[in-house]
């Protein structure tokens, strides 16, 4: 089980790196997007500074993964951007919705994996 574990961190962290790190380079080409997406995320670039502070959340989160320090950590900061990306995809771009599938589910694997780690978020006071 740890070997599966390592390797969806891995793939999931290099992942996140990747895209991340894509909005500052362009070396892959973005996807297609539908008018209502891509209103939404113009808008979002339209701030100035959201897509960059997003965009260096994923690099460092990523990073994180792929290091294995600070995991449990990083999928909480992760949490919220995955929470848009399946969003945008369900609601305004479906075709993005097998990736956004691929994303949660990786992510869902490795905080049930280091679910010992969030026992006192998860406890009411």
């Amino acid at each position: 089980m740890q070997k599966v574990v390592l390797s969806v961190r891995l793939i999931y962290g290099l992942m996140w790196v990747v895209f991340g790190l894509n909005f500052f380079l362009h070396f892959l080409q973005n996807p297609a997007m539908s008018e209502a997406g891509m209103a939404f995320t113009g808008a979002l670039f339209a701030t100035g500074y959201m897509f960059p502070l997003v965009k260096v959340v994923e690099i460092v989160c990523g990073a994180l993964l792929l290091s294995g320090r600070y995991v449990a950590l990083a999928l909480v900061l992760l949490a919220p951007i995955l929470v848009g990306i399946v969003a945008l995809h369900v609601f305004l771009n479906p075709e993005g919705i097998p990736m956004a599938v691929i994303l949660l589910t990786m992510h869902v694997f490795l905080m049930a994996h280091y679910r010992s780690a969030y026992a006192g978020m998860l406890q009411a006071k």
